[in-house]
């Protein structure tokens, strides 16, 4: 979601070659190849099909298979994206190798380092040479970390691009036998559903949820296999597979509210004006609790969640509104950022020759 409006961007620019790496981090199916299929993205490159371990075992699995790909391309710019392991490991490869990074969706803090995001975080911004923010706070977050302020730019958020682009087909992907009301769900973070006993609470805090509103539920693969572990009467929930982009998005749109642990979510949800629950103690998006719908509800008090669900159902959650430069044309600044920088040091290399 966040690759696509910069790949489609700059394809538009002159004097501008891409090549797309895939590290394989998500490598299901539905994870992954799908996405590729509904964003428009090209084929990759290069898939260094890396696929699942700990932390460490893929960090260093992904350094170890992209450092030759760059030692072959030799490329001016590496673009990375978010907080993944890929975004950490790609930026060490590149520093130590004397390559320039530019990190979209930088600036980001949940100032919790028990987040294996948020480490990617900081490494991340601390290696790279352009820093390119979603939103104001981001700003601030590196200017308190010492980040030379040249180095940062607030362009705005790629997530929006991707949605804004997508909502008409997704909103012909809707699918049938969908109640009118509903809670959509989602929940994938290691502290959620790796602790048997939290999964259970929440399971059953969902369960209680759905005795008020219908509770629609993709499962990803990390929390079904939880679920499996735990062996508890799913019957109550309606548990889906995990859904492409496009569907998913289309019943985002719909949702009466959507309870979550994840980060973008809470960004999409904002812009289209759907009350987001989070079911984590912080956030490193919180423009979408100041100016958005999101509220961070925490994930042991499952109270705090009854409440949060009542006041929803009531009609009594904030309107919210969309922060700055959340227009959809993220990317497009993006690329106009980027190729600036790469004119100006061509020009320069060049200058000699034709004087």
């Amino acid at each position: 979601m966040k690759v696509a409006p910069v790949y489609r961007a700059l394809a538009q620019r002159e004097r501008v070659r891409q090549v797309l790496v895939h590290t394989g981090q998500h490598y299901d199916a539905s994870m992954s190849d799908v996405f590729f299929q509904q964003l428009e993205i090209p084929e990759p490159n290069v898939n260094l099909m890396v696929g699942s371990g700990t932390h460490a075992q893929q960090t260093a699995e992904i350094m170890r298979r992209f450092e030759p790909v760059i030692l072959e391309e030799k490329p001016d710019w590496v673009v990375v994206y978010g907080d993944v392991n890929s975004t950490a490991a790609a930026a060490l490869v590149c520093a130590k190798l004397g390559i320039r990074v530019a990190h979209v969706e930088a600036g980001l803090r949940s100032f919790d380092r028990s987040m294996p995001e948020e480490i990617n975080r900081l490494v991340t911004d601390q290696l790279s040479d352009l820093l390119l923010t979603p939103s104001e706070d981001g700003n601030q977050n590196l200017a308190h970390e010492g980040i030379a302020p040249e180095k940062v730019h607030l362009a705005g958020n790629v997530m929006i691009d991707t949605l804004v682009r997508l909502l008409p087909q997704a909103a012909c992907r809707f699918p049938k036998g969908i109640p009118d009301r509903y809670a959509l769900v989602t929940l994938h973070r290691p502290a959620n559903v790796d602790e048997h006993g939290m999964l259970h609470d929440l399971y059953e805090a969902l369960c209680w949820v759905s005795e008020r509103v219908p509770v629609l539920f993709p499962v990803h693969p990390r929390t079904r296999n939880r679920l499996m572990e735990l062996k508890i009467d799913d019957s109550r929930l309606r548990l889906l597979d995990p859904l492409p982009y496009l569907e998913f998005l289309g019943l985002q749109t719909k949702a009466t509210m959507v309870i979550t642990d994840s980060g973008g979510i809470q960004e999409e949800t904002t812009y289209l004006g759907v009350p987001c629950l989070t079911m984590r103690d912080n956030t490193e998006r919180p423009i979408t609790v100041t100016l958005g719908t999101n509220e961070v509800i925490g994930r042991r008090d499952t109270t705090r969640l009854r409440n949060a669900v009542e006041r929803v159902l009531r009609g009594e959650w904030k309107r919210g509104h969309n922060p700055p430069l959340w227009d959809g044309h993220a990317g497009e600044r993006i690329a106009g950022i980027l190729t600036g920088i790469v004119s100006s040091t061509l020009d320069a290399i060049e200058a000699p020759a034709m004087a």
